[in-house]
């Protein structure tokens, strides 16, 4: 590896990380060293491809060709030069610096793919194909954001957020597995399925945080099968909250018992660095959670998130407590207590 590369890599697994998401580059660093490679670089690509889909001033056709190059990049099937011209068209239409930086980023992110080993080079890859698909069936089923769309059934939004997030947890299974000695007390095979359950469950408390905003924009995830049930069309949602959110709030127990299978997990977990790290997700969502709950109707109309600092105080309890089982247990049960003044606009 080249001195440059590696001067790159390294900014990349700091300032760049940091940059588009401090929780997650506070949570990476309580990897040991092996993991950290890895998993960072899958993060920045999927950031990458979420940035292009999200690049909402042009069409959804446009994004989905830019999406189908990237993955193609990302497989090794395109050229250097093709990247780069994508790039260049892209990079005008980002009004936050912090994106650009990581669109500008990508040809230093697919040297340092092919410097990886080449086992976690073909997991990355594998995790990228399902995430850029999730991310195109997306954009194709949400093409015209002056007309609300729901998804058709509750297995579609299963599909979508196994396709985005729940094989997340399968690639975080396989690394951890192969990068961490001694990695979990129940065998490979359970912890993927309960990691794929986590995954799913963080995706779909992203989906219940944002449902408002995706209304507004032309995006339903809640089955359009379960509105009709409650004689409710998409449209109505947003008019008739109260209608709605018996529907919402079956969707936030789903959510709940997907954590559950994320502390399961965790606690399976030996290492306690990599219990940390991955029982963090879990936390923050459960606080996510109850807060929608106490939100209740009004949760259509802003956006709940939890604090920097109670994020902050969550972090300092994992490493006081140095993540032990019993911990994380009272971490979580304290999580998903309501406490209105904690609720924030961060």
């Amino acid at each position: 590896m080249s001195a440059a590369l590696d001067t790159s890599i390294r900014k990349l697994q700091t300032a760049i990380l940091r940059s588009v998401s401090r929780s997650f580059y506070l949570s990476i660093r309580f990897l040991p060293a092996p993991l950290r490679e890895p998993v960072a670089l899958a993060y920045l690509l999927a950031r990458t491809t979420d940035t292009v889909a999200d690049t909402v001033s042009i069409s959804s056709n446009l994004r989905t060709e830019a999406l189908q190059t990237l993955s193609n990049a990302i497989q090794a099937k395109a050229s250097h030069e093709v990247v780069v011209d994508l790039i260049a068209s892209f990079l005008p239409l980002q009004q936050d610096p912090t994106e650009r930086r990581l669109l500008e980023s990508l040809p230093s992110c697919l040297d340092w793919l092919e410097h990886v080993e080449e086992a976690d080079r073909n997991d990355i890859r594998v995790v990228l194909a399902k995430i850029t698909h999730g991310q195109m069936l997306d954009l194709r089923r949400f093409d015209n954001p002056a007309e609300i769309r729901a998804l058709r059934t509750g297995v579609d939004l299963d599909e979508y957020t196994y396709l985005v997030a729940g094989c997340v947890g399968e690639f975080w299974t396989r690394l951890c597995f192969r990068h961490v000695p001694n990695f979990a007390k129940v065998p490979e095979e359970e912890m993927s399925a309960l990691g794929e359950e986590f995954g799913k469950a963080l995706q779909l408390i992203n989906i219940l945080r944002d449902a408002g905003s995706d209304l507004r924009t032309g995006r339903c995830y809640f089955p359009e099968e379960e509105l009709i049930s409650a004689r409710m069309t998409v449209a109505q949602i947003l008019l008739e909250p109260e209608r709605f959110q018996p529907i919402y709030l079956s969707w936030v127990e789903k959510a709940e018992r997907g954590l559950e299978c994320g502390m399961q997990y965790s606690r399976a977990i030996q290492n306690r660095r990599v219990r940390a790290a991955t029982v963090l997700p879990a936390l923050i969502g459960a606080r996510t959670l109850a807060l929608l709950r106490e939100a209740g109707i009004s949760m259509l109309d802003r956006r709940v998130k939890v604090s920097r600092r109670e994020v902050r105080g969550i972090i300092a309890s994992l490493a006081i407590t140095l993540a032990s089982r019993s911990q994380i247990d009272a971490i979580f049960g304290r999580a998903k207590l309501l406490r209105s003044s904690l609720i924030a606009e961060d």
